[in-house]
């Protein structure tokens, strides 16, 4: 089932000079779970850490679920990470039936299958950036069995 992190966590970016204040979420989901609502959270870029086997007809939902909620940066991490990166850009297509993607909507993939998960964070917090579009939230969107989410905020606060 879902499980929805507790209330946003504001924190100052430090990689901006501007510093921008930040939301953090963690999600974890299992495959087949039902796709929560990301109410509030538009733009964000998303930190997808990939920890068990999914169907392709799951990934691609949850992809569509990136793009309709507002992801404009997605990096991947875990098994089969290369595979959610084209599955994300096939869902930002689908979003303009496959013609132009305006400049603000379009999504930046990324996966990192030969990178640790905390090189991969660091990349996120220091290096995501969509040059048309502030980004002021990240998704830490974990699909597993395991509650990670101290672990992940922990190792991003410290990038």
């Amino acid at each position: 089932m879902a499980q929805a992190a507790g209330p946003k966590r504001p924190v100052a970016d430090q990689s901006s000079s501007s510093k921008t204040l930040m939301s953090q979420q963690y999600i974890r989901l299992q495959p087949d779970d039902t796709l929560p609502a990301l109410n509030d959270f538009s733009p964000f870029r998303a930190l997808v850490v990939v920890e068990e086997d999914v169907s392709p007809d799951w990934q691609s939902a949850v992809s569509n679920w990136l793009a309709r909620s507002g992801c404009l940066y997605m990096m991947a991490w875990g098994k089969r990470c290369g595979s959610w990166n084209d599955s994300v850009d096939t869902a930002n297509l689908e979003q303009f039936n496959y013609g132009d993607i305006p400049e603000d909507k379009f999504i930046m993939t990324t996966w990192h299958e030969n990178e640790s998960l905390e090189e991969t964070i660091w990349f996120a917090k220091h290096t995501a950036f969509h040059p048309p579009v502030e980004l002021p939230n990240v998704l830490f969107l974990h699909i597993g069995t395991t509650d990670r989410e101290a672990e992940f905020l922990s190792l991003y606060e410290k990038a």
